[in-house]
C-alpha cells in the first residue's frame, strides 16, 4: 500500500513559479513511476511529467522547458519519497487540478489533488 499526500497549489499570476510536492508513505520501494496529472473543468485528466524508477523523465509537451520533475528518497523511522514538480513561466492555461501518481506492482494511486490557478 502506499498513500500520497500532495501540497504546493495556490494562486500565481502569469509567468509566476509554484513549487508541488508530494509525499509517498507505505511500500515506497516497490515504487515503479510517480508523476503529476492535471485536470481542468471539462476536460480529461492529462499526464503533466512521470519521473520512472531509474529516475528517467517525460513530460507533456505543452510544459516542456517549463516545468521539472524530481524526487528526493529519504530513509528514516518513516520510509518517504517525494516527488516535486516545479512549475515555472505558468501561464492560465496551466490553471487545473494536480494529482499525485504512483504505480506500484501494477496498481495505482492518487493524491487527493491540489487547485492551481494562474491568473492573466
Amino acid at each position: 500500500q502506499v498513500q500520497l499526500v500532495e501540497s504546493g497549489g495556490g494562486l500565481v499570476q502569469a509567468g509566476g513559479s509554484l513549487r508541488l510536492s508530494c509525499a509517498a508513505f507505505g511500500s515506497i520501494f516497490s515504487i515503479d513511476d510517480q508523476g503529476w496529472y492535471r485536470q481542468a473543468p471539462g476536460k480529461r485528466r492529462e499526464l503533466v511529467a512521470r519521473i520512472g524508477s531509474g529516475d528517467s523523465t517525460n513530460y507533456a509537451d505543452s510544459v516542456k522547458g517549463r516545468f521539472t520533475i524530481s524526487r528526493d528518497n529519504t530513509k528514516s523511522t518513516v520510509a518517504k519519497s517525494t516527488v516535486y514538480l516545479q512549475m515555472n513561466s505558468l501561464k492560465p492555461e496551466d490553471t487545473a487540478v494536480y494529482y499525485c501518481s504512483a504505480l506500484a506492482r501494477g496498481a495505482s494511486y492518487w493524491g487527493q489533488g491540489t487547485q492551481v490557478t494562474v491568473s492573466p
